[in-house]
């Protein structure tokens, strides 16, 4: 399927090798435990985090602000999580929502995973993550089934500033500037 519009696409293609500090990227690398370690959470798209997971959004986003949140804990089984993780993760998402619903005004969601190694679809099939795309009625349109391409009406940045806002006004919130992902103690 074609892209029509994808201007944060170049700062991927044209990345170092050494973005992350390692001349050269072991078999086992991992973005989504390394991205939580860099010192640049608007930079690496992380809007939000809590004591186990963090919010992602989606370098591929189906809708604007389609998001995923993922535990720290690098793992593909449910199973492997704690209590206190997966209670954790079931709150941060709960928080995604809410935080979606103000910054997008969206008509629904869907969310999911893709489990169960490759075959389920995901390209990160060995840590768990949460997909979370805000919804419109009427957001499919003709140009998927006519013309074999996606539109993408939202710039990333665009839509991490203003999620970003809206987890930041959330209760409980916990902001240290735009450039750093929101916190929230969910006890």
């Amino acid at each position: 399927m074609d892209q029509l519009f994808a201007p944060w696409r170049i700062d991927w293609v044209t990345r170092d090798d050494d973005q992350d500090g390692d001349e050269e990227r072991p078999d086992d690398y991992c973005p989504f435990c390394a991205l939580p370690e860099r010192d640049a959470d608007a930079e690496s798209n992380i809007v939000a985090r809590s004591e186990h997971s963090f919010v992602l959004l989606n370098n591929y986003p189906y809708a604007p602000g389609h998001v995923m949140v993922i535990p720290y804990h690098h793992t593909g089984d449910f199973a492997d999580l704690s209590d206190e993780e997966l209670l954790d993760h079931a709150r941060l998402k709960s928080r995604t929502l809410d935080a979606l619903d103000a910054a997008f005004d969206p008509d629904g969601f869907n969310a999911g995973e893709n489990l169960g190694g490759s075959a389920a679809g995901g390209s990160i099939d060995d840590h768990l993550h949460t997909h979370v795309v805000p919804r419109w009625n009427g957001d499919t349109n003709f140009m998927p089934v006519v013309s074999d391409t996606k539109v993408i009406v939202q710039a990333l940045d665009d839509s991490y500033d203003h999620l970003h806002d809206a987890f930041s006004e959330l209760d409980g919130a916990v902001t240290d500037g735009d450039d750093s992902a929101v916190f929230f103690e969910l006890d």
